[in-house]
């Protein structure tokens, strides 16, 4: 079992009165990918910050490696960060920014030397050593950036929004390398973003904040397929989140209609939220499922089509690799497993406040 190489414990940080992190607990494994998620304002950027030493808790620790590093430098942590904007030195050569951080320990002209040709090497920019940084593509600056990064050698690597700057494609193929590179280096990755996608193809474990509490944290095929709330449900990928009433175990009413599920413990005759993604809705021959509906809508999405289909009230979304013309009168099917039953939430605070996992 991989141990704990980062827990933040009781973190909180305000600037005046706005809250920015309230009683934080974070644990983070040796040689993971963990990818903090969220939308802009959660607090996930002021995370890493406080675990790369940029800002300080207001109360709180920071444990690295079973030592407290709270009022730790940034310099004198074993972790470098990568930020969106590269801040790479615009008069040295490429060569020359990578070996920044090494001169500053005083290595050795050879030591330096091997390190900039492993380093370019693991970024795919071999013999780029004298081009200066305007002469390199946004993806390019950003390989210089990750391999400045890891000449040093750190334990962990932070990462904020690091792709944010680059176009689809560029984004899609560093994301492929940035796996290669975890896996190369057996080192940790912390990774900030607020794209999903991004979350989900990276990631060993996905941590969803928002108003700054954690919502959920899980492997990616739990976050999306197990959400806990509306909002981790909403936020990760397209769903339908629909109110509804436990009416006993394996059993809830949605839209009035009575559908199987395997969820239990909830009660009877509670209300509670259930999320149905749209790949997981199944449209049949009319008169041969569960709920009746019409598709009102159908857009080509490449890979599938996308329906709206109103039934029992509700517009449902669906995706599948089957059309279904619009206007035309279908029955709803979803599979016992593919209902997710979520505990309403009794107030705004309750939506907001950490769910223990």
């Amino acid at each position: 079992m991989a141990k704990d190489l980062i827990l933040l414990e009781n973190i909180s940080k305000a600037y005046g009165d706005q809250v920015i992190l309230d009683d934080l607990n974070l644990s983070i494994h040796e040689n993971s990918f963990v990818t903090i998620l969220g939308p802009s304002g959660c607090g996930k950027t002021t995370t890493l910050r406080i675990i790369g030493g940029f800002e300080s808790p207001d109360s709180g620790r920071v444990i690295f490696d079973g030592k407290d590093i709270t009022s730790l430098a940034p310099n004198k942590r074993q972790l470098n960060t990568v930020f969106q904007k590269y801040a790479l030195f615009t008069h040295m050569t490429i060569a020359e920014n990578i070996a920044f951080g090494l001169k500053i320990k005083n290595k050795t002209d050879q030591y330096i030397k091997d390190k900039i040709k492993y380093a370019l090497k693991l970024v795919n920019l071999e013999g780029f050593e004298k081009r200066m940084p305007d002469s390199l593509s946004g993806g390019q600056q950003q390989r210089v950036a990750i391999a400045r990064a890891i000449v040093n050698e750190p334990k962990v690597l932070l990462l904020d929004e690091p792709l944010g700057a680059l176009d689809l494609k560029l984004r899609q193929d560093m994301q492929y390398e940035l796996i290669r590179l975890k896996n190369e280096l057996g080192i940790t990755f912390i990774y900030v973003t607020h794209d999903q996608e991004e979350a989900l193809t990276m990631s060993d474990h996905i941590v969803v904040m928002n108003q700054g509490y954690i919502q959920q944290e899980g492997s990616p095929e739990t976050i999306y397929n197990e959400p806990e709330n509306a909002f981790v449900a909403d936020f990760i990928g397209d769903s339908n989140i629909i109110p509804a009433v436990m009416v006993r175990d394996e059993l809830v009413n949605i839209l009035g209609t009575n559908f199987a599920c395997v969820d239990k413990g909830f009660g009877e005759n509670k209300p509670v939220d259930v999320v149905i993604r749209p790949e997981d809705v199944e449209l049949v021959k009319a008169g041969s499922g569960t709920l009746p509906g019409v598709v009102k809508n159908v857009i080509f999405k490449g890979v599938h089509y996308e329906m709206e289909v109103e039934a029992g009230g509700y517009e449902w979304l669906v995706h599948s690799t089957r059309m279904a013309e619009a206007g035309r009168e279908i029955d709803i099917c979803v599979d016992p497993f593919n209902i997710q039953v979520m505990k309403k939430p009794q107030s705004e605070d309750e939506e907001a406040i950490a769910i223990d996992v």
